[in-house]
């Protein structure tokens, strides 16, 4: 089997059920909160504006519902695989169990991008708020200390501390980062309803013409450009191991985080582009730059706490997820056994978590992580595009699975949904495709000078090869059981040929 080897799906589920360490503390709340902390970030208050205007006008609207659209594809895709495959690991669980070992690794390389380089970029967008708002109140941090030394500064202090402060609640606990995360994304909806509240009596629909001034392809390329607002929803499924009913809640926490979030994105965008001109909002903070058009005082203080709990909740949740995803690669051995502990009291992955914390505090910290963080894109299309080619295999080479959660309008759902990530893929810089190949590269290195050999599956293969039959040596073998010499002469006749030269010396 090699590199394609597939992890059986019995032993997937034993291995779910048997598993005793992480604790099954997470409901429908909780995950709904997770995905909602994950998707409605840096988003809602800098891509509105940016893909506003230049691409798609007041007609942004119909670009957040065509890509909310097909990210709910990717997202029932995800539904099905959860609640058939409740095992922590998410897209690289599910590639490992219908592609193969190869497939699943770049999977989950890939997935590094999207949850330990994003949150680097997250802590640095965290960094850069907070010191706006002490700005605003006369309080001003020196330049060295919210600065990577790339950028002018010696180190981003500000972004360290965020990511140390989130780091430590995702290793408290589950139920502790669950209900932290909760509190969190509540404060980020508050604020949100506070905007949509402050705003939607100062629209003017006069803004909204023309409604379509890039005409319908500016439509589609802003759905382009903000998909990516919708990528964290895939945090959801890495939690499958500690969620008390997985196959009924893990569904309604993957598509109820989505449908909440689309709608939030869709309301903030008709009031935003009511209250200016949709051209004065490519500003890092569109939605400030409407309220204040609006004649609305005190508005970077209510978009400033809100987009601190945005970036403080995603953050939170990319920890959490990419501990989850280290964890299951290093149960199936492509990653050393330390990645697999989990501790005694807390019931979490508290070594992996400290890992992925502290390489996300070397990226925020010291590196300049805005052209970096384009690679989150690709490696999220990449997920998306497995598993909506898992779901295809695994409906026609084992039809008979327990399916809690099906696709409806199979096949084209998933078929559409890898259609909407090929899409994407082409429409990405040039560049982008230059540093996932080198990233892709060093995978591949990693993967058979260690994963290869490790794999829990290589083992067992190995163990179950059939042992050569054995030949005992010549002094463990009975006289009477020994083969004679092919050529053996007898005595007397050797005798005979040699005494007539003796005697004619």
């Amino acid at each position: 089997m090699g590199i394609w080897r597939t992890k059986n799906i019995a032993d997937l589920m034993h291995e779910a059920g048997d598993n005793q360490k992480l604790k099954r503390s997470i409901g429908t709340p909780e995950l709904v909160a997770l995905g909602v902390g994950a998707i409605i970030g840096s988003g809602i208050f800098v891509l509105t504006g940016v893909a506003a205007a230049n691409y798609a006008g007041p007609a942004l609207v119909f670009s957040f519902i065509l890509s909310g659209l097909a990210a709910g594809l990717a997202a029932l895709v995800y539904a099905e695989m959860a609640a058939m495959l409740p095992v922590t690991g998410s897209a690289y669980t599910y590639a490992y169990a219908s592609l193969g070992e190869i497939i699943a690794w770049l999977v989950g390389w890939n997935l590094v991008l999207e949850y330990l380089v994003a949150s680097g970029a997250v802590a640095v967008g965290w960094s850069g708020y907070v010191t706006d708002m002490l700005a605003s109140v006369g309080v001003f941090l020196p330049r060295a200390l919210v600065n990577s030394p790339l950028s002018g500064g010696l180190v981003n202090l500000p972004a360290i501390l965020i990511t140390v402060v989130m780091t430590g609640v995702a290793i408290v606990g589950t139920t502790t980062s669950a209900r932290t995360n909760k509190i969190i994304v509540g404060v980020k909806i508050m604020v949100i309803l506070a905007f949509l509240a402050l705003g939607a009596p100062r629209v003017n629909p006069a803004y909204w013409h023309p409604f379509l001034p890039f005409g319908v392809t500016g439509v589609v390329h802003g759905a382009a450009i903000i998909f990516f607002a919708y990528i964290g929803f895939d945090a959801v499924a890495t939690a499958a191991e500690e969620v008390r009913d997985p196959a009924r809640e893990l569904p309604l926490g993957i598509i109820g985080s989505l449908a909440l979030a689309t709608i939030l994105y869709v309301a903030v965008t008709i009031v935003l582009t009511g209250l200016t001109p949709y051209t004065s909002l490519n500003t890092p903070s569109p939605v400030t730059t409407g309220l204040l058009a609006a004649g609305v005082r005190g508005a970077s203080l209510i978009v400033g706490t809100g987009a601190l709990a945005g970036l403080t909740s995603v953050l939170l949740v990319n920890i959490f997820a990419q501990s989850r995803v280290f964890m299951a690669m290093g149960r199936d051995g492509l990653l050393p056994p330390l990645f697999t502990r989990v501790h005694p009291r807390f019931h979490t992955p508290w070594l992996t978590t400290i890992i992925v914390g502290a390489f996300v505090t070397l990226i925020g910290g010291f590196l300049p992580v805005d052209i970096i963080a384009e690679l989150a894109n690709v490696g999220t299309l990449s997920a998306f595009f497995v598993v909506s080619m898992g779901v295809l295999v695994l409906r026609r080479t084992q039809p008979d699975l327990k399916r809690p959660f099906k696709v409806p309008l199979m096949p084209w759902t998933p078929l559409l949904a890898m259609a909407f990530a090929v899409y994407l893929f082409f429409n990405l810089p040039s560049l982008t495709w230059i540093r996932f190949g080198v990233w892709i590269t060093l995978g591949l290195v990693v993967y058979f000078a260690y994963g290869r050999r490790h794999s829990v599956l290589a083992r067992e293969e190995t163990k179950a090869l059939p042992l050569p039959p054995y030949r005992p040596s010549p002094l463990e073998t009975p006289r009477s059981a020994r083969q004679p010499f092919p050529f053996k002469l007898p005595a007397p006749a050797l005798l005979r040929m040699l005494l007539p030269r003796w005697r004619r010396d």
